[in-house]
């Protein structure tokens, strides 16, 4: 099996699982929408980091998002926000994502994106329902954090 054959298995096997864990839950699930698109991301990053377009320097903020993703450590625990508690690693993912394009490189992570819909529209949809969220006050607080790590 060849790594490319390999990395999609894994992708759709990450995919599945998420779907069937959110629909476990019922349709009460606040954020299901934004969090079908965490294996998306998570596949996306993952391939810009492996990009010999991408220089170093942004894979910085890639590679801190995709260490968060993995990490067993969360800044919003789901036993304090619900459902919000789950958006922090598809959110710090979307941002990462738009500091990316924003330096000039939205090409490539357009050509990589491998979810339904635009990319453009989903990361748009996680950063405003990370606002919404969080509350303004703090999602700008941890934006300002992330800012300092690139």
């Amino acid at each position: 099996m060849t790594e490319e054959r390999r990395r999609a298995d894994f992708y759709q096997a990450l995919r599945a699982r998420i779907a069937d864990w959110l629909a476990s839950k019922g349709k009460g699930f606040k954020h299901a929408q934004l969090l079908l698109l965490a294996p998306d991301l998570f596949h996306l990053l993952t391939r810009l980091m492996l990009d010999r377009r991408i220089p170093v320097v942004e894979k910085a903020g890639l590679g801190a998002a995709l260490a968060y993703f993995v990490s067993s450590i969360d800044l919003f625990s789901e036993a304090f926000l619900g459902s919000a508690g789950y958006v922090d690693d598809v959110a710090l993912a979307a941002f990462a994502l738009s500091r990316l394009i924003n330096a000039g490189h939205g090409a490539v992570a357009k050509e990589l994106w491998a979810g339904d819909g635009d990319l453009l529209d989903a990361i748009q949809q996680i950063l405003d329902v990370a606002d919404q969220a969080l509350g303004s006050g703090l999602w700008e607080r941890l934006k300002n954090s992330w800012r300092g790590l690139g």
